[in-house]
């Protein structure tokens, strides 16, 4: 095909960053774990004396019991009617800004603060007029009254872009000498560099400019924090160097937001009220999900039978939160759920308790997707497949009686590919052989399961599911691919020293060592890269997406994929760790009101 930007069939990432090597004798090695030998695998019964491995993975912090005892008073008529009444009166406070037309940076302003307080689904008409009359006039080569003003400069820049609309970085141009006479920054001048730095990562490939404007910002921004600045400014600052807001997870930046709001002497009472209430109403939607999900998983029994693998119901729920909040999406959330629960206990199967052995045949059974053909599997990987399938098939059942399509072969398709590459790093680890950098992402973008997420997202998302559309994602577009590739690469900086230490196989870190000689600090320094140039890569599909079969709400899912990522592996490897700030995460979005 050949009808666009998604279609061109761009080089593997890595490549553009990394010389050829000579791989020869080593794809050969790979090449010989193809799973079409069937025949070559041992149906011999199993010994009871196996010895194991175990990764002493702790049990799961929130009880059944006490998720089903989640209650919130924000769920009656009393709550609706009054978020109705606000909302009216921010629609009132929008369309009195669309008719005035005159303070363009008040309108932006008003647009950032509703995306950042989560309010922005609302009032998404009004916006996108806001945002579509800005773009018209930037077109139409019209002065706005902020144009040599840095801080409205960079918020249009990097709003405008975020709803994909490309505006070029030569906007920045006109601030180059303000910017190299920084020495000393005032409060004005902070927020300026501020807003400069969050737009500089929404840059895409060959924007160098931008890429100086973000080491540019760190430097003098980290300078402004030793100063005696503004509190609300210093805390803004000290967030956006932690992770920038284009990286955040939405849910967990909006409840950060509304107390950061609170504390503004400029705030609008309105929007505070709107969207203290709209978090709090939400949430009692978002507990309701964690229910079913968690009555699901209960029955399963997969928590008790599995005892070897990670029991991270919660965990997972908030994962499919990160991917889509707002509360039309319940559905993505339930069931993406129910994936990422199959996902960790299957992954925890290959890495931690299965012999080669069992998990060549259990990656037979995946591929041939027949519970008669299970007999030679030991009991616990019996279990851990009726689970699947039977999951699966509801899920596909559902898509027929809502879509009238049958997605089966498209959801089957992305457990055999998933098993298949858990299996060729189980091989690796097992023969202690050690993969190539490019060999190791060659495979492991997959394993990370970030492709098989969004095929699923986009069954369980999708009003009009169409078969072509399933068939062109099935083919690992490059969306699929550059969300995952984040998603794997801020996992292994964050879980490499722990899983080595289990030993599970070489990460990306390990890998760029052995190949290149460089040490670790060089070797995080590269990964950290290479996620910037994956989002320059996800930035330009924002904004430049010629496909037909990627609507733009299935964009944001893939983002915000990559969002998540950022949050859970942050500190460290938060899906298999609940610790402290984990804990804290989980109370913030789901437990308690704001």
């Amino acid at each position: 095909m050949t009808m666009g930007l998604l279609h061109l069939p761009l080089p593997f990432l890595v490549s553009t960053l990394t010389s050829p090597r000579n791989l020869s004798s080593r794809h050969n090695f790979y090449g010989s774990f193809q799973m079409n030998k069937r025949s070559t695998v041992d149906t011999k019964v199993y010994s009871t004396s196996v010895v194991r491995r175990s990764a002493n993975y702790q049990p799961s912090i929130w009880k059944h019991e006490f998720v089903e005892s989640l209650t919130s008073e924000f769920t009656g008529e009393k709550s609706l009617n009054r978020r109705d009444m606000l909302k009216r009166r921010v629609k009132m406070m929008l369309n009195k800004e669309l008719l005035l037309e005159g303070d363009s940076l008040r309108q932006l302003e008003l647009v950032d603060e509703l995306q950042r307080l989560g309010l922005s689904y609302h009032f998404q008409i009004e916006i996108n007029q806001i945002l579509e009359n800005m773009n018209e006039k930037f077109r139409n080569g019209k002065d706005l009254e902020w144009n040599n003003n840095l801080y409205a400069t960079a918020l249009h820049f990097r709003i405008l872009r975020q709803h994909g609309y490309y505006i070029p970085q030569e906007v920045f141009e006109k601030f180059n000498n303000e910017l190299e006479s920084s020495n000393s920054i005032s409060e004005e001048k902070a927020k300026g560099i501020l807003s400069l730095y969050e737009a500089s990562f929404l840059a895409i490939e060959g924007e160098g400019f931008l890429d100086e404007a973000r080491h540019f910002s760190i430097q003098h921004l980290s300078k402004y924090l030793k100063s005696s600045g503004d509190e609300i400014v210093c805390t803004m600052v000290r967030h956006a160097l932690e992770l920038p807001l284009h990286w955040r997870m939405p849910r967990l930046e909006v409840r950060w937001f509304i107390n950061l709001y609170r504390r503004k002497p400029e705030l609008n009472p309105v929007l505070l009220d709107l969207a203290t209430l709209d978090f709090n109403i939400v949430q009692s939607t978002h507990q309701d999900d964690l229910k079913y999900a968690s009555r699901w998983w209960k029955n399963t029994e997969l928590g008790q039978k599995l005892d070897f693998a990670r029991d991270r119901l919660v965990t997972n729920f908030f994962w499919s939160v990160g991917m889509g909040c707002k509360p039309h999406l319940g559905y993505l959330r339930r069931m993406s759920t129910k994936i990422a629960s199959l996902v960790t206990i299957i992954d925890d199967v290959y890495d931690v308790h299965g012999t080669l052995n069992e998990l060549e045949l259990f990656t037979d059974v995946v591929e041939r997707w027949d519970v008669a053909a299970i007999d030679s599997l030991p009991n616990y990987m019996k279990i851990c497949f009726f689970a699947l399938h039977n999951t699966i098939n509801d899920m596909t059942f559902d898509a027929v009686k809502n879509h009238g399509v049958n997605v089966i072969q498209y959801l089957r398709k992305m457990w055999i590919d998933l098993c298949k590459t858990f299996l060729i790093e189980a091989r690796w680890n097992y023969t202690n052989y050690k993969p190539t950098f490019e060999e190791y992402l060659d495979n492991a973008w997959i394993s990370v399961s970030g492709s098989l997420l969004l095929v699923h997202a986009y069954v369980f998302a999708t009003d009009l599911i169409m078969k072509g559309d399933l068939e062109y994602l099935e083919h690992y577009l490059d969306i699929l691919r550059h969300s995952s590739m984040i998603f794997r690469l801020t996992n292994d900086l964050a879980s490499s020293s722990e899983e080595a230490e289990r030993g599970e196989v070489a990460k990306s870190l390990q890998c760029y060592m052995n190949d290149t000689g460089a040490s670790e600090h060089e070797a995080r320094r590269y990964i950290k890269d290479l996620i910037i140039e994956s989002w320059k890569k996800l930035n330009e599909i924002q904004m430049l997406n010629y496909s037909p079969f990627i609507s733009r709400d299935f964009i944001e899912i893939a983002l915000n994929v990559a969002r998540i990522s950022h949050t859970v592996y942050q500190h460290r490897d938060g899906h298999t760790v609940e610790d402290q700030e984990t804990k804290d995460r989980v109370s913030s979005l789901f437990i308690n009101s704001t």
